[in-house]
């Protein structure tokens, strides 16, 4: 594994799913190959080593890399979560969906004040989930220092969306169209 460009070709594309014209970006060959799987944890924990005190991980993909990228760091993992899913007292906010609403949801008692949080997921869209993410961790008085995704799908938007909330956005791979 010399580059991101193979990392990119682990990731199998399937179309037509889950509806006609999109492009699915299927992580689980990536993480089939052990090699392509280290490499893609290092390659999103190397920038944050020593400035961050948490990952904050969105369910459910990015519980995966999450987990791996806090273990790399030696920092704890804070799980974000569909409204209903941790048990306990939960902090949550709500996002707007093209058709409804949707909720985030983390334990109260997940972070200190002033905690720096290096947010974790596999794929950034239009960024409606990772926006209501940074809200969550800043709501609990968490600075997000930085989001980063394995895929970016640049055409969506939500990296800039991301960037212009004032949190750097970066991913490994980027693919073009949905």
């Amino acid at each position: 594994m010399t580059d991101n460009h193979d990392i990119a070709a682990l990731i199998r594309t399937i179309p037509d799913f889950p509806k006609p014209g999109i492009q699915f970006r299927d992580i689980t060959t990536l993480l089939l190959d052990p090699t392509g799987f280290a490499a893609t944890v290092d390659r999103l924990a190397a920038p944050y080593v020593g400035t961050v005190d948490l990952v904050a991980a969105i369910e459910a993909r990015g519980f995966i890399f999450g987990a791996a990228v806090a273990q790399a760091l030696g920092v704890g993992l804070v799980l974000i979560r569909k409204d209903g899913k941790l048990p306990g007292v939960t902090v949550g906010v709500d996002y707007a969906l093209e058709y409804g609403t949707d909720r985030v949801e983390m334990h109260e008692d997940a972070m200190v004040p002033g905690a720096r949080v290096l947010l974790i997921d596999d794929l950034i869209a239009t960024g409606g989930t990772a926006l209501a993410a940074i809200r969550l961790v800043r709501q609990a008085k968490g600075e997000v220092v930085a989001a980063a995704f394995v895929i970016d799908l640049p055409d969506l938007g939500g990296a800039a969306r991301i960037a212009e909330a004032g949190v750097a956005a970066h991913a490994l791979v980027a693919f073009e169209g949905d």
